[in-house]
C-alpha cells in the first residue's frame, strides 16, 4: 500500500464526516512494517492539525475550488503540502511520492495537476505564508466559528488555548497504586532508561519525555501502569472515595476513569454504564487487563428504569458526552468533525443526563460532573439550568489546586500542566 495514498485516504474519510479514530485502525492493518504505518498516521493527524492552514494555502494555489467529488484529490493535496511545510521530508521526495499516490485514484488528469499545485506551491511559498499570516483561522488554524466561540468565552485565554491545541499531546500514565507508588515506578522507567516525571496536582500520574510503544513499558501488560491523561486522573481523587461505597461510573467507556476508581479503593460495589456495547467490551477488556472487578451494564444512564436494581449510589461519576474541544491535540479530526450547532445538542444531552441520575444518588451522596470541553455552554451554563430545576442540589468545594475557577466548578485549559482540558464540578445531594 502507498502510505500517501492511504494517509489521504483517511484525510478523505474526515473531510466525508468520519473520525480518525473509526477510520485508522483498519487502514494501518495493511501495513507489516511498523514505520510505515506510524508514517501513515502521523501525516493524517498532522493535516489535521494543520488543515486550516493548509485549506487557506490551497484556496491561494487552485484557480477554482476542485469539485465535491474530487475530495481525494483535495485530500491528496492536502497531504503534499503538509509534508512540505511542516515534515522534514525532503522536498523532492514529498512532491515525488505525492505525485506518484496519485496514480492510485485512477483519475489520469491527477497526477500531473498534483504535481503542478505542489510546484507552484515551491515557487511562490513565501509569499504565500506572507498573505496568510493575516488570517486568523490560517494563522491559528482552527474554524472561525470555534476561534469566535473561545474568544467571547475565555478572552484572557483563548490564544493561549488554541496554540496549546495544536501541539503534540504528551504520553501520560496512571501508576497503579495497588502494585506500586508512583516512586517506585518512576524509579523502574529509570533503570530502564526511560526519562519519565511526576504530574504536578496528581497522585498517580507520569508524563514520558518521549513517547514509545506502551507495550514496552515495564509491567505495562501486568497492569502496573496505564495510559491516561494527568487532568481524566483527577475525577477519581475528587470523588472522595471510601471503603465499601456504591459508585455509579455513568458513561463509563473507554473505561480509564473506571479503572482508577476500582484502582483507588478496592472494596468499593462499581457499575459501569454506557449505551454503545462495542465501547462497553473495551471497558470490560481493560478492567481484565488489570484485574479489577466491575459490574458492565449496557444501557442509556439518563433510563435508570431499565438497568437501575432500586439502591441508590453513594457517588456518581457523569463523564458526560461533550464536543471534546478540550482534547484537540489527540485528536485533531475534531476541529473538521464539529459543527457550531453541535454545541447546544451536547448541553441537551448533558442536562438530560444529569437530570436522569439524580434521582438514583443517596441524599448526602456526591455527583461528579466531568467534561473534556472548554465550551461554558457544556459546562456552567448546563450545571447552572440544572441547580435552578433542583432544589436538593447543592455545588460543594473542591480541593482542586488545578484550573480556572468558574461560578460552578472549574475549568482546566489545555496544556496546564501538560494536561488535557477539562472540567469538573462536584454537586451533593441535600
Amino acid at each position: 500500500m502507498n502510505i500517501r495514498f492511504t494517509a489521504a485516504s483517511l484525510v478523505t474519510d474526515v473531510l466525508s464526516g468520519k473520525s480518525l479514530s473509526d477510520s485508522l485502525p483498519a487502514a494501518l492493518t495493511q501495513f507489516k512494517d511498523t514505520r510505515d504505518a506510524a508514517l501513515v498516521q502521523a501525516i493524517a493527524y498532522g493535516v489535521c492539525r494543520h488543515y486550516f492552514y493548509l485549506a487557506a494555502v490551497l484556496e491561494q494555489l487552485l484557480e477554482k475550488p476542485l469539485k465535491a467529488k474530487d475530495l481525494d484529490v483535495y485530500a491528496l493535496l492536502l497531504v503534499g503540502l503538509y509534508q512540505l511545510t511542516e515534515m522534514r521530508v525532503p522536498a523532492y521526495a514529498a512532491v515525488g511520492e505525492t505525485v506518484n499516490a496519485a496514480k492510485n485514484l485512477k483519475k489520469p488528469w491527477a497526477k500531473n495537476f498534483v504535481n503542478a499545485v505542489l510546484r507552484n506551491y515551491q515557487r511562490n511559498a513565501a509569499a504565500i505564508a506572507a498573505e496568510l499570516n493575516h488570517n486568523p483561522v490560517a494563522s491559528y488554524t482552527h474554524p472561525q466559528w470555534m476561534i469566535s466561540a473561545l474568544q467571547t468565552a475565555w478572552p484572557a485565554q483563548w490564544q493561549e488555548i488554541l496554540t496549546a491545541n495544536n501541539q503534540h499531546p504528551p504520553l501520560a500514565l496512571r501508576v497503579n497504586a495497588r502494585y506500586q507508588s508512583r516512586a517506585d515506578y518512576l524509579e523502574k522507567l529509570n533503570a530502564a532508561n526511560i526519562p519519565a516525571t511526576a504530574i504536578a496536582h496528581t497522585q498517580h500520574g507520569l508524563v514520558l519525555e518521549s513517547a514509545m510503544d506502551v507495550l514496552l513499558l515495564p509491567g505495562f501488560a501486568q497492569g502496573e501502569v496505564s495510559v491516561q491523561d494527568g487532568a481524566a486522573q483527577l475525577a477519581a481523587e475528587l470523588l472522595m472515595l471510601g471503603p465499601n461505597l456504591r459508585v455509579l461510573d455513568a458513561c463509563a467507556a473507554p473505561g480509564g476513569k473506571t479503572a482508577h476508581i476500582a484502582e483507588s479503593e478496592p472494596t468499593l460495589e462499581l457499575i459501569a454504564i454506557d449505551k454503545d456495547a462495542g465501547r462497553l467490551q473495551v471497558v470490560r477488556e481493560n478492567l481484565q487487563r488489570l484485574e479489577l472487578n466491575a459490574n458492565c451494564i449496557q444501557g442509556d444512564a439518563a433510563n435508570p428504569a431499565a438497568w437501575w436494581d432500586g439502591k441508590l449510589f453513594d457517588r456518581i461519576l457523569l463523564d458526560a458526552p461533550c464536543s471534546a474541544s478540550g482534547v484537540i491535540r489527540r485528536h485533531p479530526d475534531i476541529k473538521l468533525l464539529r459543527r457550531p450547532e453541535d454545541i447546544k445538542a451536547f448541553a441537551a444531552e448533558q442536562l438530560r443526563l444529569l437530570s436522569g441520575l439524580w434521582p438514583v444518588l443517596k441524599i448526602g451522596g456526591l455527583l461528579l460532573y466531568a467534561t473534556c470541553t472548554v465550551f461554558p455552554a457544556e459546562n456552567t451554563a448546563v450545571l447552572a439550568s440544572f441547580l435552578a430545576a433542583h432544589a436538593d442540589a447543592q455545588v460543594e468545594p473542591m480541593t482542586l489546586a488545578v484550573g480556572h475557577p468558574c461560578e460552578i466548578g472549574q475549568q482546566i485549559f489545555p496544556g496546564m500542566h501538560g494536561m488535557d482540558g477539562f472540567y469538573y464540578a462536584l454537586l451533593r445531594k441535600c
